[in-house]
């Protein structure tokens, strides 16, 4: 049952976007062609001659497409509204779009040519009412999964059913918070993801066969099950179970994790980045005090410039486009025109204070900067 449930899964996360039709034959003009934008009836009234990518000037200027789009956004609404941690799904779906393009012969920002028009047309109309039906379909939240986690629980009914349960009842509780304890709480419930693929030693297993992942399965049901009592256990109050933690139990990758996380949350970096991973890479303890070495992965969710406020404040430094590197002597004003995209991976080192207190291993920063060293690759 599960090589059937991973095989569809193969289909349906996001390397298999690779497989849509291809429409060949696009010119290699600018992308102001005006024999397309001529068939484009919205095209004028809407402004499309603004936007910059081919494929989404044919959205903007023709009706059909502009329909199809619109029922495909609602679905993705729908999607975000029934997930406690939307930001994957931001990252999944701006991937998809790539992919789109890809898929029917759109590369970068080469103009379409006339003669291709109904063609690409054809192929983006048919992939997006595709993928609008496949989204309204819950079950895509479990067959979207990318991490080795997700193939699990996706591919144990018991297991998809309980975290679908777990993630209906953290929702619930976080909207009874106000924005800014929303937040924390959100950064909290990715933080408890992270720990439990730790835990159950899932990190890094996105290409391992199923059959050798099986011994986690019973590490995630028990994670699970341990988060759906402490929830019912609160009896409907958010503050039972969230932000009751403000210490770590030792200082290691734990540790780390919950630092970053709240100083993530504390900045709203939420709304630009996502924290995919965290390891502790060296650890000094001296008596009550403790320095640990963390390396810090993070997904962009909302393309942001590389030297702004955003970069040194949720990533610890301006960035060095030319090289994926962090800048430095570089300020906030020296403010670049190149920016991050959706899909970048960000990874960079720093080195952590910690004091040892009576209720464990407090962490003693309040900002990511300054940073030991990182890289930026991947995306686009």
């Amino acid at each position: 049952m599960r090589l059937i449930v991973l095989s569809v899964l193969a289909r349906l996360a996001l390397p298999a976007m690779l497989a849509l039709p291809v429409a060949p034959g696009f010119a290699q003009s600018g992308p102001s062609d005006r024999s397309v934008a001529d068939r484009l009836p919205l095209f004028a009234g809407n402004n499309c001659q603004q936007i910059r990518d081919p494929g989404n000037q044919l959205f903007c200027g023709d009706a059909e497409l502009s329909v199809a789009a619109e029922k495909l956004n609602a679905a993705i609404e729908a999607r975000l509204a029934r997930l406690p941690d939307r930001l994957p799904a931001i990252e999944e779906n701006a991937i998809w779009i790539r992919q789109r393009n890809l898929g029917c012969g759109i590369v970068g920002q080469t103009a379409i040519h006339a003669d291709d028009f109904d063609r690409v047309k054809a192929c983006l109309l048919k992939v997006t009412e595709e993928r609008a039906a496949i989204v309204r379909d819950p079950d895509f939240d479990c067959l979207a999964a990318n991490t080795a986690a997700g193939a699990l629980i996706c591919a144990d009914p018991s297991l998809a059913l309980t975290e679908t349960e777990l993630n209906s009842q953290v929702l619930g509780l976080i909207g009874k918070l106000d924005p800014t304890a929303a937040r924390f709480a959100f950064a909290e419930y990715g933080r408890w993801t992270r720990e439990r693929d730790r835990k159950c030693n899932l990190v890094g297993k996105e290409n391992v066969p199923p059959q050798e992942l099986g011994s986690a399965e019973d590490c995630l049901a028990d994670h699970l099950k341990r988060r759906t009592d402490e929830i019912a256990a609160a009896r409907g109050d958010p503050k039972k179970v969230f932000g009751r933690q403000v210490a770590a139990r030792e200082p290691d990758t734990d540790a780390v994790d919950f630092c970053a996380a709240r100083i993530h949350a504390a900045n709203s970096c939420g709304n630009f980045l996502r924290i995919n991973r965290v390891d502790a890479i060296d650890s000094q303890v001296t008596g009550q005090e403790a320095q640990v070495t963390g390396e810090i992965e993070m997904v962009v969710l909302a393309p942001f410039t590389t030297c702004s406020k955003v970069a040194s404040t949720c990533t610890g430094t301006c960035w060095d486009a030319s090289t994926g590197r962090p800048q430095a002597g570089a300020t906030n004003k020296e403010r670049s025109a190149a920016a991050f995209n959706v899909t970048r991976r960000l990874r960079i080192q720093r080195t952590f204070a910690f004091v040892k207190a009576a209720d464990g291993w407090r962490c003693r920063e309040d900002e990511l900067a300054p940073v030991n060293s990182g890289t930026a690759g991947g995306g686009s």
